[in-house]
């Protein structure tokens, strides 16, 4: 493996945990995007993977604006405590 070949795993390795870290729905958006290449890009057919996302964007930006309110940053939580945040969330709305 040359130097450059390193430089370029370590630069996506660093790009793929800024978008975690960016895009709490990044999980959703990969499985949208895959569905539109398995089924030829049939948007019909991948409706429900595109609600999803949208819910899980709204979702997020709904905790973002709660944050901003109430004076906590960073605004988007930071990756290690989304799970936690998602379980009381949905502990909440289950009650």
């Amino acid at each position: 493996m040359t130097p450059s070949d390193a430089s370029q795993r370590r630069k996506k390795a660093e790009n793929a945990s800024s978008e975690d870290h960016n895009n709490p729905c990044l999980k959703e958006q990969k499985l949208s995007f895959k569905c539109l290449d398995d089924n030829l890009y049939d948007k019909d057919k991948c409706t429900r993977y595109f609600e999803n996302y949208k819910k899980c964007q709204g979702f997020w930006l709904s905790i973002a604006k709660e944050r901003r309110r109430n004076g906590i940053r960073p605004y988007l939580p930071p990756v290690e405590e989304r799970e936690e945040i998602k379980r009381k969330h949905f502990e909440q709305t289950a009650s």
